[in-house]
Order: structure tokens, then sequence, then C-alpha cells
């Protein structure tokens, strides 16, 4: 059975269930499986022509022992997971006309339309199965910068074992995001818009580990999170790589590249996994947008804080890339006691500047860009004039990477991953094409009925959130579930 332990090198090893649970590890680290299985050639022949769900429960089983969950109630949780999804095929694929084996992978036909629907789908569906067993509650609590927040509210909603805090930094998310949160009435869920964040969402997630370290309070409430720094998101986030690459190959154990908009690292943390796993991927392109907190790490080997910067991908504005630890210990040989140094070293200078040996281990089979808004505004522009195609500003980030290094890359198949749907970034489209009135690709029936709909939210200041929060956290736990 796989055990998991954190990256970080304390506490003991736990099982899956807990892992899940838990969130972070006991030490504040990140939870990652003690062995990661390896698929064969045979194994990937086999899965070709898979639908999603099918293939999720292949690599999944990989992960979770039966004993925790059954090969029922696996199957039950992808297929109710999944059955809301747009389209048939759940992530369908759009082959470029202007670019050569140029594939985009659509990952926004969710119930949110944004690629965390495919990972939330899944995870807070296993959770809630884990507390009805036990008859538990749990507290979610995560930071959104626009995607992770609506999804987590969706799937959390009506469910009698959970509630869900969604903080969110007002003003650096578009007022569509903010309405897919703010709109849903279940007493189970509860916005919280926070205003004047200097650092935008990644202050938002030292609040919430300022929660977890309050034993007090981490207890009564019975927090934990389902946002990247679970291994259960980054674990489910595996399956679309395997199946990104089974939809567009020839022939299995051909290379393909895959291009991914980036911020936190979680998704492409998955995406390096797979490849761990056996995936055959040639290069990762890291895109990063301005902010460039992963282009930093992997073109230059410094992981570092800078001051944000606004763009139109704001849900990878992202200063603190949390998951490239995780991703590291796989890269730099299990060694818990040097992730543990350098995150200390990081949350006391703002600054690692890794060694060449580990730089060069970690960054084999990464390239990085940071693409300007100017860039990305134009490939927008772009694709929808000469191909009456539509890209959302991240899955632009992902196509300006990969073609400005299209002669690094080779001649391999492409797939760039689109990451959420146009109609949550109506301005920036209209900024885009240049017009104020938005095509119908840039709309969608959920967005619209939103704008229609009362909102309840929690408000506060940055500069008291902590206890504020905590108040009102605390306060409605005693109101609704008893002293």
């Amino acid at each position: 059975m796989i055990q998991f332990v954190s990256n970080k090198g304390g506490g003991k090893p736990v099982d899956f269930e807990t892992a899940i649970l838990d969130g972070f590890a006991s030490d504040g680290g990140l939870y990652v499986p003690d062995t990661l299985p390896i698929i064969t050639k045979e194994q990937l022949t086999s899965w070709k022509g898979l639908s999603y769900v099918d293939l999720a429960f292949e690599i999944l089983s990989l992960f979770i022992d039966r004993s925790i969950v059954s090969e029922s109630e696996l199957k039950i949780i992808l297929e109710t997971a999944y059955a809301p999804f747009e389209k048939k095929e759940t992530i369908p694929f759009y082959h470029l006309k202007t670019r050569k084996d140029t594939y985009i992978m659509e990952l926004f036909h969710g119930p949110t339309i944004s690629f965390k629907d495919v990972g939330l789908a899944f995870l807070v569906n296993l959770v809630n199965l884990f507390l009805e067993r036990k008859n538990e509650h749990l507290t979610l609590v995560v930071a959104t910068t626009g995607d992770t927040g609506p999804a987590t509210a969706y799937y959390t909603a009506g469910k009698s074992n959970l509630d869900a805090w969604v903080l969110y930094p007002k003003g650096l998310i578009t007022e569509e995001q903010e309405r897919q949160m703010t709109t849903l009435q279940d007493a189970n869920v509860h916005p919280v818009g926070v205003f004047n964040c200097p650092d935008g969402a990644d202050d938002l997630d030292l609040v919430i580990a300022k929660f977890y370290a309050d034993k007090r309070f981490k207890d009564k409430l019975k927090l934990s999170s389902v946002n990247s720094i679970n291994w259960g998101r980054v674990m489910m986030q595996t399956v679309h790589y395997f199946y990104g690459y089974l939809q567009v190959v020839d022939t299995i154990g051909e290379k393909v590249n895959m291009s991914v908009p980036s911020g936190a690292f979680g998704n492409l943390c998955a995406g390096g996994i797979a490849r761990e796993m056996g995936l055959p991927i040639k290069y990762f392109v890291v895109a990063n947008n301005t902010n460039a907190c992963l282009h930093r790490v992997f073109s230059e080997g410094r992981f570092s804080k800078e001051e944000i910067i606004e763009t139109p991908s704001s849900a990878i504005d992202i200063l603190v890339p949390s998951n490239f630890w995780r991703f590291l210990y796989f890269r730099n040989e299990k060694n818990t006691e040097n992730i543990k140094k350098w995150v200390d070293q990081f949350n006391a200078t703002g600054s690692v500047t890794f060694d060449k040996q580990t730089f060069e281990s970690y960054s084999k089979g990464f390239k990085s860009y940071s693409a300007t808004d100017k860039q990305t505004l134009a490939i927008i522009n772009e694709l929808y004039t000469n191909e009456d195609y539509l890209l959302d500003p991240h899955g632009a980030v992902a196509l300006v990477a990969a073609d400005s290094l299209k002669t690094e890359l080779g001649d391999e198949k492409l797939i760039c991953f689109a990451t959420a749907h146009p109609s949550k970034f109506p301005e920036i489209i209209k900024n885009a094409l240049h017009t104020s009135v938005l095509p119908k690709a840039a709309t969608h029936s959920s967005v619209e009925t939103a704008k229609q709909l009362c909102e309840k939210v929690y408000l506060c200041n940055y500069a008291h959130v902590e206890n504020a929060l905590m108040h009102a956290m605390e306060t409605n736990w005693d109101l609704t579930k008893g002293k």
C-alpha cells in the first residue's frame, strides 16, 4: 500500500484517506506518495481509446488502495463527478489550422467553466464520501485567484458534511468569477471578499496558514483544504495529461510537448509526476505571465517573491508557486532535509537560489517563458481573426509561450492547455478584439444567469482579516453546529 509523507520530512507516514482529509501534513509540508507507480508501454497501449472517466479509474486505482475506496465506490464517485460536464468527451480538443500539429486541450467544460472543475469534481466528492462514513464534518478554507473558489463553492454547496469558506482578493478577480461564488445561496458556502491585498491571493494563503497554525481554532472547526496543496487535486490532475497524450498520438511511445499556463504549479506538478510515472513527454512549457515566478525558477534557478503585477491572465497572478516544493521532492532524490532548509530560507528571506546540480535536475525537460500582456491580447485577436476560435487569456499565455519557444521544442506534436472559458473575462476579450460587443463565443449561459441573481458575501479589509474572519467562522460554527 502506498503511504503518504510530508515533503519536509516531519510527522509519520499516513494512509490515503488521512492525507486527503488533512490537506497539509502535520509539519506544514505537502503530502507526497512514498513511491510512484510506473506505467509501462503496454499499459499505455491498453488505455488508448478509453473514455476520460474510464482512464481516470485506471490511473487513480494505482494510488488508492481498495481497502480505502472500493472499486464500486471509485466508479460511482467518478461517474457522479463528471456527469454535469457539458461535453460527452469531458475534455475536447481543437486542432489549430494556423499551426502544425498543435492542439488546444479545452479543460473548461465543467459547471464553473474552468479547469479547476476537473480536479475538484472528484476531490470534493471523495472528501464527502470519507466524512459520511465517519459521520464527521470538515470546514474547507481556500484562497482563490478566480477559479478554485467557484469550483470549491459549487461542489461543496448543499453537502451536509462540509462548509466552504472561499477567500478572494476583492477587485483582483473578474465580476464574473466573483458572482460564481457570491450568487450561491446554500447555507454551507461562505464567500469572503478581502479588500487591499497587496500581494493578491498570496496574502490570503498566508492568512490560511495562520489558521492552520492555531491548533485550538483548527481542531474546533476541523479545517482542511481542497486547493492544490491537497494531494487529491494533484493526483486527479495527472489524468488529463495521460488523456491528452492518448488523444493526439498515433503511436504509443512517441513524444509530445505540452504548454501549460502556470501560477502556483499545481497543474504542472501533476504533469511532472505523470512524466515521472512514464508518460512520454519531451518538454513541458512553463507558461508564465509577467509575474514570472516560475520563469525565474526554471530559467535562473531562483525561487523569489517579487511585487505582484496585475495582468489579463489574473488566475496565474501568483507570487509563490507552492507546489514546486512538492515536485522538487521527486527531482531531489526525496531529500526532505534539503526541501525543509530551502522552504525555511525562503520564508525567512523571500528568496532561494538553487545550486547548479539541483537546478539541472529539476529543470530537465522544462522550458519556460514569460508572456507580456501585449502578446497575450495579440494572440487572442490573431486566432479569432484567422480561425474564428476564441482563447481565454490563460490559454493565450500557453500559446504565446509555445510559439516563442518553437525552435527549441522541435517538431513533436504540441498540446496547449486552455484552462478557462472566455466568458469569465469579458473586458479583456473586448480589449483584445478591439470591440465593444462580445462575440457569442465569449458568452456562457451560466455567467449570464449569475448576473441577475442576488449576492451573499462577507467583506473585510486585509488589515484585520485574520481576526475578523476567525470571528465570523467561529460564530457561524457555534450557531450551526452548537457550542
